[in-house]
């Protein structure tokens, strides 16, 4: 009886685990051209296999990395990284809570696991399945979607890698203009909906450029520049937060 129930409970954890790892593929074909881009940049902006890889796997977040990778090319320090990727991921304490919010019902072993696993897509496709998480061994479920997601990018990071070796340079530098085109992607659907968010970036951007031409470093001018221009999002979407 008791070998029944286990043989059932077995094949449902891995039913789920392979409906999460289903409805996470959409995210792994997204992730893998962006990856593969991030690898390249960075072994040509002189990071080794080893060291994009496990930024990757340690880092797991794509703008950020971007970001890393750039401020890297311009000789940024490592705490103007470091205090840029922080304020950047910033946004990752809310998603999280959200998330923990939605599994008070799954095991609190699954909690801190499955919160390592979240980025913008993933939180973004696992708040469309809020049922799973009543289901029982739902916690399987978002297991699925974050292996598929955390798989997809780091494995397509070290092939960006293998790339950055063999493909023409020309080619590889014209492929840094990923970076710009990733965060205006997404910025775009932000500003569709309030103009105000468009107005935060572009006081962003001319606080970034003043800091410059001031004699600040690249690195210290994208953090300060980051933090002021969030800090003027307080007033200018003050109504709505009320």
């Amino acid at each position: 009886m008791d070998q029944a129930v286990s043989r059932e409970k077995e094949s449902q954890a891995i039913h789920m685990l392979r409906k999460g790892l289903a409805t996470g593929f959409p995210i792994m074909l997204g992730y893998l051209p962006i990856a593969l881009t991030y690898g390249v940049l960075a072994r040509q902006t002189g990071l080794s296999l080893v060291e994009l890889t496990m930024m990757s796997g340690l880092v797991y977040a794509g703008a950020s990395q971007f970001m890393a990778v750039n401020m890297i090319a311009v000789s940024a320090s490592a705490m103007e990284i470091i205090i840029a990727t922080f304020v950047l991921n910033f946004r990752h304490f809310v998603m999280s809570l959200s998330f923990m919010n939605r599994l008070r019902n799954v095991e609190r072993k699954w909690r801190l696991p499955l919160s390592l696993g979240l980025t913008d897509e993933s939180f973004a496709v696992s708040a469309f399945h809020p049922k799973e998480a009543n289901q029982k061994n739902g916690a399987y479920f978002y297991l699925g979607i974050f292996v598929m997601a955390y798989f997809s990018w780091v494995s397509g990071s070290l092939l960006g890698g293998v790339l950055g070796d063999v493909i023409p340079a020309n080619l590889s530098q014209s492929m840094g203009i990923a970076l710009y085109a990733m965060f205006i992607g997404l910025l775009v659907p932000s500003v569709k909906k309030n103009l105000r968010v468009g107005l935060i970036a572009v006081i962003a951007m001319l606080i970034n450029f003043a800091c410059v031409e001031i004699g600040m470093s690249s690195g210290w001018a994208i953090v300060v520049g980051t933090i002021l221009g969030g800090a003027a999002g307080i007033f200018l979407l003050k109504e709505e937060v009320e």
